[in-house]
């Protein structure tokens, strides 16, 4: 927990969970996207946000000395930037939990994407990778980074992440989806333990956290700020260039298209900003706030890009989550949007 001079003044008990390797954290995760810096599609380039090498290892060290333990990073980030800046940033940092994704493998020197792989062979040569890369024997967990896929494609990929927690490369394993059919098809795997999907105040997930519940799984919440625009710096009048992936149309884009916020989105939120501010929080706090009361089984896993991001989103946990009569205000005013 932390005990140097970025200590945050606990005014709650801070939200924690155990987590399945019996671990007890703080109940917030940092990811990586962002730090992983360009990565090259076959459709173009493509970023998200921006923050310099030298800052993201500092980022990460910062969050780890703040009290985060859960490291969210993948393959497809950077190409493998990501996870090589991550193993570089936690080097000596043998508590800190690892989650990775496999799905994608790419060469983080070009940035250059390869064409998918999901084989048994192509799955086992990019964990691999990932592993290499991040300078560890295992990892916590690996996460299929594909959002949809067809069962008899999918179930392969865990038939193969199940031989490989076997051998000791992984803890558990888990699927990025957000499609509770998909995840019910494959959550009776030994090893699935991890589910990565979106949930914000936008995007509520019922029916995926009702699954993660019943099935004893951990909801890790992917764009819990909505992808930046629960941050509150996002209005009418910003836009976003160049290679930002809020900058293009790709169709699973929802709260940005082509460079601006969505504005049934900042419809929504001019009305739920007064109830995510409330009590001195900051927006992003009231936002992962909201997350950390979804339910006990929610790891928000926000990114970053300054040490100033890290610092408000961290203090979340210390917070606490919002009052049941804040919740229960805020679906209903989503619900009626």
């Amino acid at each position: 927990m932390p005990s140097n001079e970025d200590t945050l003044t606990q005014t709650h008990p801070v939200e924690t969970i155990r987590l399945w390797n019996g671990a007890v954290v703080p109940r917030i995760g940092l990811g990586t996207w962002a730090a992983g810096g360009m990565m090259i599609w076959p459709s173009g380039p493509s970023s998200y946000g921006s923050v310099s090498r030298d800052d993201a290892i500092a980022g990460i060290r910062l969050a780890h000395d703040l009290g985060v333990r859960i490291f969210d990073t993948a393959a497809a980030y950077g190409a493998g930037n990501a996870e090589l800046i991550l193993g570089e940033a936690l080097k000596d940092k043998d508590d800190a939990v690892i989650v990775t994704k496999c799905g994608y493998i790419g060469d983080p020197v070009t940035r250059v994407m390869e064409p998918d792989d999901l084989s048994p062979a192509g799955i086992r040569r990019g964990v691999e990778g990932s592993l290499t890369r991040l300078g560890r024997s295992s990892v916590d967990a690996v996460i299929l980074h594909h959002n949809e896929l067809a069962l008899d494609v999918a179930r392969p990929i865990f038939d193969t992440l199940e031989a490989m927690r076997a051998e000791g490369l992984m803890t558990c394993y888990g699927w990025s989806s957000d499609h509770p059919r998909l995840v019910s098809a494959v959550a009776d795997y030994p090893g699935f333990k991890v589910v990565e999907h979106d949930l914000n105040v936008f995007d509520t997930a019922p029916e995926m956290l009702a699954l993660v519940e019943a099935r004893g799984l951990y909801s890790l919440a992917r764009m819990p700020l909505a992808m930046g625009l629960l941050s509150g710096k996002y209005g009418r009048k910003a836009t976003l260039t160049g290679t930002d992936v809020r900058a293009s149309s790709v169709p699973w884009l929802k709260y940005f298209k082509a460079g601006a916020a969505n504005e049934d989105y900042l419809a929504i939120l001019e009305k739920i900003a007064p109830l995510l501010t409330a009590d001195d929080r900051s927006m992003p706090q009231g936002a992962l706030a909201w997350v950390l009361g979804a339910s006990e089984r929610t790891i928000p896993i926000p990114g970053f890009t300054s040490a100033a991001q890290i610092r408000d989103n961290v203090e979340a946990v210390w917070q606490g989550r919002l009052s049941a009569d804040a919740m229960a205000r805020l679906k209903e005013i989503v619900a009626g949007a």
